[in-house]
């Protein structure tokens, strides 16, 4: 547990801030079509197709539906275990407050780390991002304004993996793939879940997933400390 202790994993879901490019702001329309230019299209989508499959990825046009934490812990027959945790809504204000006070309340912020798959290019900018947009105080573990590279606590498991390589991009599926980490088998993945939010109205079921997705995580950080992983049966989704 040493190794282990005060490190929590961390999911984000986002989606588009509304649910088609025609409720935007005629302002945010015509940014939305500068941006778009730059885009990789190679299905010659048009800015209003784009919008629907892209937005959701930029903190500028996106917000945040769900975020996820996890964290080791050890059972009364000192058995390694790990917990999960969502917080949704739709009221994303209220979504990022929830966290912080849980985050305030569960962890010591001096002595907390995160970790997560592609989090430095994506969880942790997007959620300072979406935090200063509502007038959020950003909490210490997350905010890198005058700290030296060695006094950031950020673990980014794709990082990892690249072992300094700057090109490579692996995805947390490949990497569960190679480690022959078993996940389970679901009828959504990360593309979808705009399509939940907005046609569904399903957010249990996008929770869900970006659990799934935090306990993955985990267990690929396990495999990087040269670590067993745990049995299904040690991973408990709690509410």
């Amino acid at each position: 547990m040493k190794t282990l202790k005060d490190l929590v994993f961390l999911d984000i879901e986002t989606v588009p801030q509304k649910q088609s490019f025609d409720e935007l702001s005629e302002s945010m329309q015509k940014l939305w079509i500068k941006k778009s230019v730059f885009l990789k299209n190679e299905d010659e989508l048009s800015a209003e197709e784009l919008y629907q499959q892209r937005a959701g990825i930029y903190a500028e046009f996106g917000k945040i539906v769900c975020i996820s934490i996890g964290v080791f812990y050890t059972d009364k027959s000192k058995k390694l275990n790990f917990r999960v945790k969502s917080i949704y809504n739709h009221d994303e204000e209220l979504l990022l407050q929830e966290f912080c006070e849980i985050m305030a309340e569960k962890f010591n912020s001096k002595k907390l780390r995160l970790c997560a798959h592609n989090g430095k290019e994506f969880d942790f900018p997007y959620i300072c991002r979406r935090m200063i947009l509502h007038n959020i105080k950003i909490p210490d573990y997350l905010d890198l304004a005058g700290k030296k590279p060695w006094e950031v606590k950020h673990i980014d498991t794709m990082e990892l993996w690249k072992f300094g390589d700057r090109k490579s991009y692996s995805s947390l599926e490949l990497l569960t793939t190679l480690f022959d980490i078993p996940t389970p088998k679901d009828d959504m993945d990360g593309s979808m879940v705009a399509h939940v939010y907005y046609k569904e109205n399903d957010l249990e079921k996008i929770a869900l997933y970006c659990n799934k997705d935090v306990a993955a995580t985990a267990q690929v950080y396990l495999k990087f400390q040269n670590k067993d992983i745990l049995n299904e049966d040690h991973i408990h989704f709690v509410s």
